[in-house]
């Protein structure tokens, strides 16, 4: 049974509700049809932390999906649930080919900067300085492009660039 038919608390079937609506009116191929389907199944299984069935409908949705931009979502959200598992070089290859598909997509680039600023932080733990620098470089350069996308957003990491003398646009 899709999860969209399973119930759920007041905004998850609100939310159903009106994606079915829309899904109705708006003219629709089959693929982007189903592509939606299981995008919104993902959803709601990872708002609900079932990261195994988002996953699931997540790959189901790449399938149909051609749309380039609405394929980056899918694949940005496999990138996060791939960051919640820990799981960080599978996350960074998807937030790369979301980003291959839509290049204004600022989380992926934040997501990728808070990879490669972890990855700095172990290194400095490790002590080793060398590697340490080497991500907290490419962490800036992310944090950079995401800014530069959305400058009102990523204050956090606005500041750091400050602090760390890696605030220099290009």
């Amino acid at each position: 049974m899709p999860r969209s038919r399973i119930d759920g608390n007041f905004i998850d079937k609100t939310f159903s509700i009106v994606a079915n609506i829309l899904l109705g009116i708006i003219p629709t191929t089959s693929g982007e049809k189903k592509a939606f389907t299981y995008y919104r199944d993902g959803m709601l299984a990872q708002s609900e932390g079932n990261y195994a069935e988002a996953l699931k409908n997540y790959y189901e949705a790449t399938r149909p999906e051609m749309d380039p931009y609405d394929r980056s979502y899918i694949l940005y959200n496999i990138g996060l649930i791939h960051t919640s598992n820990g799981e960080h070089t599978k996350a960074l290859e998807y937030y790369f080919r979301a980003l291959e598909r839509n290049p204004f997509l600022s989380q992926a680039f934040n997501n990728m900067a808070v990879i490669c600023h972890y990855r700095g932080e172990q290194a400095i733990l490790q002590d080793d300085s060398e590697i340490a620098e080497i991500w907290s470089n490419q962490a800036a350069e992310y944090w950079k492009q995401a800014i530069a996308l959305t400058p009102s957003n990523y204050i956090e990491a606005h500041n750091w660039l400050k602090i760390t003398n890696r605030f220099e646009f290009e």
